[in-house]
């Protein structure tokens, strides 16, 4: 299901902007960036997926592609897209083999572009599987884990990581500066425009101000401000 949101003021719009939230969120994780995007001027559609229940290339196949189309149509406009977490990694999973939507600029959240240590040393457990389901078992960070796979991005990318972790017993499995689920070096990914690192945490990053500010100027200049 996606939701939307009708431009502020009747304005004219200043683009097509999907947002895509992070594993096992909801849309409503996304629901202040969109607020703010909408009054920017963007026409916005906030997209809610089973995250938990499939894998990625289901996930972005069957379920977010319909829901761009069914937001914007097969128009030939560019689409941004602002994302958490997972999210960034559909977006990578769309540019490599869905050729029907033509994708904009993206800003990435926290996302683990190349896998987290986390899923190496929890992904097999019971426990991890059923809250994370397969598509956080896709998510490690040995070759044949999705992120690996994907390849550099062939678009317009910005990414702003987080340095704090509310979950010190994770990070104890991560090395390097973190934001309790992803390491700031893997959040990086060859062919970015911009990199930006905050003092924030992996679950609550997309609802920072200044973020949510960085994240507006990059969709609008190609790059964050320094």
């Amino acid at each position: 299901m996606s939701i939307i949101s009708p431009l502020a003021n009747s304005q004219e719009s200043a683009g097509n902007v999907v947002l895509l939230h992070g594993l096992a969120r909801t849309a409503g994780s996304m629901e202040s960036m969109e607020s703010q995007l909408n009054n920017a001027g963007y026409q916005v559609c906030n997209i809610d997926y089973p995250s938990r229940k499939h894998p990625i290339e289901k996930l972005t196949h069957e379920f977010v592609v319909p829901e761009i189309q069914e937001c914007f149509g097969d128009s030939r406009t560019p689409v941004h897209f602002v994302t958490h977490s997972l999210g960034g990694i559909i977006v990578r999973q769309l540019a490599a083999d869905h050729k029907r939507v033509k994708i904009g600029r993206v800003v990435m959240l926290s996302p683990p572009n190349q896998g987290s240590e986390v899923v190496d040393k929890l992904g097999t457990w019971g426990l991890f599987q059923w809250i994370n389901g397969p598509a956080g078992k896709q998510l490690g960070t040995t070759q044949d884990a999705v992120p690996k796979q994907l390849g550099p991005a062939t678009f317009e990318l910005g990414i702003i990581t987080g340095n704090r972790s509310i979950n010190l017993i994770l990070s104890t499995l991560i090395p390097g500066p973190d934001d309790g689920k992803v390491s700031i070096r893997n959040a990086k990914l060859d062919g970015m425009q911009d990199f930006l690192v905050v003092e924030q945490t992996h679950p609550f990053i997309m609802a920072n101000d200044m973020v949510q500010s960085q994240t507006l100027y990059f969709l609008q200049n190609g790059r964050f401000r320094h």
